[in-house]
């Protein structure tokens, strides 16, 4: 029998595949599945982005190669953002590359930067791409608890003192995807000194850094004085602009990451359709109250979900920021797990959620919750779940059955 391929021996079962498979199942039923479980924004693309794209699009020489690193004016414009934003001046034709999303930039940044046996500091939770994109290139990762930043902190000097050989990237992430927390600079000063103390690397994620619900928006680890000798970070146009499907993302800061990872990506793409990349450079040069716009649907979106579950009895905690909630499991449900949870709540509420467990083994005992569908349907949810809390038993018995009976 033919072994299975390394690389893919490397990887566990994607979890969320398995709850995907359930809910296709479902909707080829018939049945109409309120969906919060991919971050997969819903709303539309901003009218003068796109009118950009079908502009450039005409022009008969559009369908040609690209530049794998970004076209000079989109990497000027994200630099523009970044100083406009944070305050922090980037070379544009050595600090910045553009990516075909955060996604994209994060996997090939652990091709560069990895060699086989190196250890990786990451957090758990995290987005899987944070642990897996370092795995796929041969990495070991030390995995770190973080159900809070501070919690994540405060573990970096432990992981460093009991890993062989010392671990060699940092990677942090906020506001994180999936437990909505983000960070002030005093969070950002420490990490980049434990970082100079350590000789660590520092792969800084901030996909989500315009979704914020308070008045201060989050700041970026560049804006740390002397952060750039070590640090680069990762960021995307998907959520900002409601552009998950055009693939534009960054990454930016020290020179010499970035250099190693555009070797790299030259062997790999010709960079996103010139066309994308001139509208990429719109939506960042033009006018922001799209931007604006987009947070407020997110906010009316978080404060629905937030009322309308407590009183169904679910205490879902209000997310400072990102698109996400992340929510203990009910208590009715604690011992069954997040994965059985969630594809029990889609069988019987009709609801889709994230298994925690799927963001890694710190995640158990949560789901995470999307804010992807209208206020309309997160109230049909809520008043679903309600029903469905107040018939647990009668739910986690035949469960519980039917698992015996396998």
């Amino acid at each position: 029998m033919t072994p299975e391929f390394h690389r893919i021996r490397r990887l566990p079962p994607y979890v969320f595949e398995e709850v995907n498979r359930l809910k296709a199942r479902l909707r080829n039923q018939g049945v109409d599945i309120i969906d919060f479980g991919m971050g997969n924004p819903d709303m539309p693309t901003p009218k003068h982005i796109v009118d950009k794209l079908i502009e450039t699009a005409r022009d008969p020489k559009s369908g040609r190669y690209s530049a794998s690193k970004g076209i000079p004016g989109l990497r000027k414009a994200m630099a523009g953002y970044y100083d406009r934003r944070f305050g922090v001046k980037l070379d544009p034709d050595s600090e910045v590359i553009a990516t075909l999303g955060s996604k994209e930039g994060f996997a090939n940044l652990a091709n560069a930067l990895t060699a086989p046996g190196d250890v990786i500091i990451c957090p758990n939770p995290a987005y899987p791409i944070h642990a897996y994109g370092f795995i796929m290139a041969g990495g070991v990762i030390r995995h770190v608890p973080a159900l809070t930043p501070e919690e994540y902190l405060s573990g970096i000097s432990r992981a460093m003192k009991h890993s062989a050989p010392p671990p060699s990237i940092l990677i942090l992430s906020y506001p994180s995807n999936p437990t909505a927390h983000w960070v002030d600079l005093d969070f950002y000063r420490e990490a980049i000194s434990l970082a100079r103390k350590h000789d660590l690397l520092v792969l800084s994620d901030i996909a989500y850094s315009e979704i914020y619900f308070d008045d201060n928006p989050p700041p970026s680890v560049l804006q740390v004085e002397g952060a750039k000798d070590i640090a680069v970070e990762v960021n995307s146009l998907s959520k900002t602009y409601a552009m998950a499907g055009w693939r534009v993302g960054m990454v930016v800061g020290n020179a010499r990451i970035c250099a190693a990872l555009a070797r790299v990506k030259s062997y790999l793409d010709y960079g996103a359709f010139t066309p994308v990349q001139v509208a990429a450079a719109a939506a960042l040069n033009g006018p922001q109250d799209c931007v604006d716009e987009i947070r407020g649907i997110y906010k009316s979106r978080r404060d629905v979900l937030v009322e309308s579950m407590t009183r169904a009895g679910w205490a879902v905690p209000a997310p400072p920021a990102s698109m996400f909630a992340w929510a203990p499991i009910p208590e009715q449900f604690k011992e069954a797990g997040s994965l059985l949870f969630s594809k029990l709540l889609m069988e019987e509420a009709h609801v889709a959620v994230a298994p925690g467990v799927g963001f890694g083994e710190y995640g158990e005992g949560y789901v995470r919750i999307g804010l992807v569908e209208n206020e309309h349907r997160i109230r049909q949810a809520a008043r679903n779940v309600k029903k469905f809390l107040a018939n647990s038993t009668e739910i986690l018995d035949r469960a519980h059955n039917a698992l015996a009976a396998q």
